[in-house]
């Protein structure tokens, strides 16, 4: 069942969103602050994509396909809220990765703040993280905007200055 705010419209992916995950990913302008780099091929995006539908299944939650209201048949990101491992402990994390027309327009932070909402209202969860590359400025940006304060570092990258940990708690 689609979601929205705003501008956007959010649903759980799809396999038929194989092609517009890629593109995204495989954009090295998106992925400039990640130390992997960009997917060099589709079997990467594959192997992601099908995380995300596995992880929906069994939680009945994760990473939405967004579109604009005005487009839906467009994706222009992927981004949301699902389990992750920080290092070997299991947190709710947000997340996103837009395709670079969709940069600049408020859409990362909108997307932030409903995936916050329905973590919290929804899902009753106490608290949601965030962590970005500490050279990624409109990334922490979003985080501060949408009420995620800086909570630590996650030493993740080998030979790297560590990534920034952010989070949100629940209000009440």
């Amino acid at each position: 069942m689609p979601m929205s705010s705003g501008q956007l419209i959010y649903r759980a992916p799809e396999p038929d969103d194989l092609d517009r995950l890629f593109a995204i990913y495989s954009d090295p302008r998106t992925q400039l602050f990640n130390p992997s780099g960009p997917m060099t091929d589709e079997a990467q995006a594959a192997g992601m994509l099908e995380g995300w539908i596995e992880h929906w299944e069994t939680h009945g939650y994760g990473w939405w396909a967004i579109a604009r209201k005005d487009a839906p048949e467009h994706i222009i990101g992927f981004g949301g809220i699902g389990l992750h491992d920080f290092m070997g402990e299991q947190r709710i994390n947000l997340g996103y990765r837009f395709a670079v027309e969709a940069w600049g327009k408020g859409f990362a932070t909108e997307m932030g703040r409903a995936a916050q909402a329905f973590g919290f209202s929804s899902l009753n969860l106490g608290d949601v993280y965030g962590y970005v590359r500490p050279t990624h400025a409109a990334s922490i940006r979003v985080l501060e905007k949408i009420g995620m304060k800086r909570c630590g570092e996650l030493d993740d990258v080998p030979g790297q200055a560590p990534s920034l940990m952010f989070k949100a708690v629940a209000a009440g």
